[in-house]
């Protein structure tokens, strides 16, 4: 089945109000006949029957149903890497279902991020987010945070999550933080060249 992301204020009325570039995937890309089907989704977990009318009428759309969901988010927060790293964990972090996606600085990143690119950056993250949710069939997209220190991540999660750190030097069965009972879980993966003890430090003191 073809799908395409749009978003859920575009849905209104039985019609979708496609952009410039929905419109020539749809028409020069698939190059769709009138009446062909397409599945849309909404980014929120709202799926949607439509059908493309052709260039001029767009696209009929049905009623809105909920999409299959993750049972409890799980956030994946990460050090950046150099090259096209980021955009492959963001691919592969989308694919595999998670929530949130939160890249951070690490003191051994190899990456440092200049805060004049930082939007750049995160629109192209998203939309790579976006494009591996449409792949996998996922209804929703995960939140793909702007970069932030590890400073600003430790107060990130809410009460109620599960904190993990993989860490070399843990040494912890992952079957003794896997909460039954947490509304959800935050997974911390560090840099290529490992935390320094002062990060593993700070994060500890945050759970």
């Amino acid at each position: 089945m073809r799908r395409l992301h749009v978003p859920r204020a575009a849905i209104a009325g039985g019609r979708a109000t496609l952009d410039d570039g929905a419109l020539h995937y749809l028409r020069d890309v698939l190059r769709l006949k009138p009446g062909a089907e397409v599945e849309l989704f909404d980014g929120e977990g709202g799926l949607y029957a439509a059908v493309w009318e052709g260039p001029e009428r767009g696209l009929s759309v049905g009623e809105r149903r909920e999409g299959a969901r993750a049972g409890v988010p799980i956030w994946l927060a990460f050090a950046l890497s150099k090259g096209d790293k980021v955009d492959f964990v963001v691919q592969k972090a989308t694919e595999l279902g998670a929530a949130r996606i939160i890249p951070f600085q690490a003191a051994r990143s190899v990456v440092k991020i200049d805060s004049s690119k930082v939007a750049d950056k995160q629109k192209r993250w998203a939309k790579i987010a976006g494009e591996a949710a449409r792949q996998c069939g996922r209804a929703d997209i995960p939140d793909v945070d702007p970069p932030r220190s590890l400073q600003a991540l430790v107060s990130l999660p809410p009460d109620g999550f599960a904190k993990v750190l993989f860490y070399e030097g843990g040494g912890e069965s992952m079957s003794e933080h896997a909460a039954r009972d947490a509304t959800g879980h935050i997974a911390v993966i560090g840099p290529e060249g490992g935390f320094t003890n002062e990060e593993v430090q700070l994060l500890a003191q945050a759970g």
